[in-house]
């Protein structure tokens, strides 16, 4: 799954900053035995990005679980400023109803990897962001051209 970002990224991502929402292995509760977040976030720590992480419940146990170079902030919004990307790992209710204009205006680039495909593909293209999702078209030809600036040179 972390390959899905890093493909949204287009491949270099040492650098960059992730904004994982969900960590725990299912939505209402507090438990993160056998989350995907896990190695999600130690694969994405290992080729270099900065990790932002929200949880609605799951923030105390992520904390125990999770390398201590994870950033935990107290909204969506908050670990979205000046990220990459948003990536939902976790279907939490309250990550269907997000307010896309605000974190349009506030992310590096709109960038969005959906890995429960709560939206729809051709919806959120025409919201202006770039999305990746699991096992469906990404509409790629609606998709917004990423962001060059935003990539460096290596």
């Amino acid at each position: 799954m972390a390959r899905k970002v890093i493909s949204a990224l287009g491949g270099n991502v040492r650098g960059k900053t992730a904004a994982l929402l969900g960590l725990t292995f299912k939505p209402n509760t507090d438990d993160m035995r056998d989350s995907p977040a896990i190695s999600i976030v130690n694969a994405l720590l290992d080729k270099g990005m900065t990790i932002r992480a929200y949880d609605p419940e799951g923030m105390e146990e992520a904390r125990k679980v999770l390398p201590g170079e994870v950033q935990y902030g107290a909204s969506p919004y908050e670990i979205a400023e000046g990220a990459d990307c948003l990536v939902i790992i976790t279907e939490w209710d309250a990550f269907r109803a997000l307010d896309f204009d605000r974190l349009k205006q506030i992310m590096a680039q709109p960038v969005l990897v959906d890995l429960r495909n709560i939206y729809v593909p051709s919806e959120m293209a025409d919201l202006g962001f770039r999305y990746e999702s699991v096992g469906r078209p990404t509409g790629a030809g609606h998709l917004p051209p990423l962001n060059p600036d935003a990539f460096g040179s290596d």
